[in-house]
């Protein structure tokens, strides 16, 4: 049989000792216990925003609009995005046209996209027609899954 030392607490007298024993030995194993090294320092210059705007950026182009098989960031939909401070997120978007059959729908699916990135508290969407949007606003990775060369 191997040799196993068995360590047993002795039974306090009484509830209130035993309670008083239990926090004791809490605490002491509380400031023992360094199983995580202490979190690094973020690089001088380091702002959260930016990953925060990358992973924002990244929530968009999960939206498409349902007629071209684009996501609207490639399409050049998305005129600015901007997030102050408390980490509220401000929008301004167009559609390919003011006749577009989802315009009631996209600006709220971009929103709802953004309000599930972590960290982000509010999302604003401005819904804006100037300037008109045209074709040259698409990026190049855009035009090249349309065939528009």
């Amino acid at each position: 049989m191997p040799d196993e030392t068995l360590t047993q607490r002795p039974i306090a007298p009484n509830p209130a000792e035993a309670e008083a024993q239990l926090k004791a030995d809490a605490a002491t194993e509380a400031s023992e216990s360094k199983d995580f090294a202490p979190m690094p320092k973020p690089p001088e210059g380091y702002d959260p925003r930016e990953e925060i705007m990358d992973r924002v950026v990244a929530a968009i182009k999960t939206c498409y609009d349902p007629e071209i098989p684009v996501d609207i960031w490639e399409l050049g939909l998305i005129y600015r995005v901007d997030m102050d401070g408390q980490r509220n997120v401000e929008i301004d978007m167009t559609l390919t046209s003011p006749m577009c059959p989802v315009a009631g729908e996209l600006p709220e699916q971009v929103r709802q996209a953004v309000l599930g990135v972590e960290d982000v508290n509010e999302v604003k969407i401005e819904l804006v027609w100037e300037p008109p949007w045209h074709q040259g606003m698409m990026s190049e990775e855009a035009r090249l899954q349309l065939d528009m060369f």
